[in-house]
């Protein structure tokens, strides 16, 4: 049976360990705030994007421009975006479970992953990765988004890959974080646009659009920009997403701390006691030999 020395040990170490939960859990906390306020800042652009791109593309009539091609998804490229670090409960291991059930469907995929658990993981498994972006901080700037779109881009604009989805966590609230498959390209109309369409006939006329220079032009700017802003996004997401998950981990590992100093204390107590009690017993018996 262990001495009280080594509960009291055990103790101390749970204590710390309790600390350093706290301390995690109160910077996660901070970071989600911060974190939150960008995603919620970056949700009617990149929302406001799509649907001017689907307007445009419909104006446009027959454009022909690369990244608007639909083929058969024979090659495909998935973009998955996990966090840098762990400690965050089960957010990476359910965007890389989501991927993997992707990846069953389509072996010969094309992989870009962001964020070191994805790259670990694909690595460990020894899946090919077309490229792979770590390290990308707190501060997440739209530079990085084009960086990562850039290979997905090129490889779609030259037939190598039929399609491209972004595999990310969609951030819900606190609570709960839905890992999510976004089609990329080729680009889909903004859910709704057929209605909006009925709509609009229902009024009168469409609107005629006048493009300056030209339709090709304004789509060849708009096009990558909106790629861009699609992974942009998802990153956000992400990250706040993995600040959320992080604070829920750290408060219930500070809670089970919690319950495990308890327990360990009244193991301590109950040796304590026993120890108490077979000296007693030993002081009774002594004094009783001597009379």
């Amino acid at each position: 049976m262990p001495a009280i020395r080594d509960y009291r040990r055990r103790i101390k170490s749970l204590q710390s360990t309790q600390r350093i939960c706290q301390a995690m859990k109160a910077v996660a906390t901070a970071k989600m705030a911060k974190a939150q306020a960008a995603v919620t800042a970056a949700r009617p652009y990149a929302r406001q994007i799509h649907e001017v791109l689907g307007r445009l593309s419909r104006a446009a009539g027959e454009v022909k421009h690369p990244l608007l091609m639909v083929r058969e998804p024979k090659k495909v490229c998935y973009i998955v975006i996990t966090a840098d670090r762990g400690l965050c409960g089960g957010f990476n291991s359910n965007i890389l479970r989501t991927a993997m059930r992707e990846l069953q469907a389509h072996p010969d995929a094309g992989v870009v992953a962001v964020g070191r658990k994805a790259r670990n993981f694909f690595r460990f498994r020894k899946i090919p990765m077309e490229a792979e972006f770590t390290g990308l901080g707190e501060d997440i700037r739209f530079a990085y988004a084009r960086e990562i779109a850039k290979l997905p881009v090129e490889k779609y604009a030259a037939g190598e890959y039929d399609a491209v989805y972004v595999i990310y966590s969609k951030f819900i609230n606190i609570l709960v974080q839905q890992p999510t498959v976004v089609k990329l390209l080729p680009l889909e109309p903004p859910a709704g646009e057929e209605e909006a369409g009925k709509e609009e006939k229902k009024r009168g006329p469409a609107a005629l659009y006048i493009f300056e220079p030209s339709a090709e032009a304004v789509l060849c700017e708009l096009l990558p920009k909106y790629i861009e802003t699609v992974i942009f996004h998802a990153i956000l997401e992400s990250k706040a997403g993995e600040h959320s998950a992080r604070m829920t981990a750290m408060d219930g590992a500070t809670k089970n701390t919690e319950d495990m100093i308890v327990r360990t204390t009244l193991k301590m107590n109950r040796v304590r006691q026993d120890g108490i009690t077979k000296e007693l017993l030993e002081i009774v018996g002594g004094a009783a030999a001597l009379e």
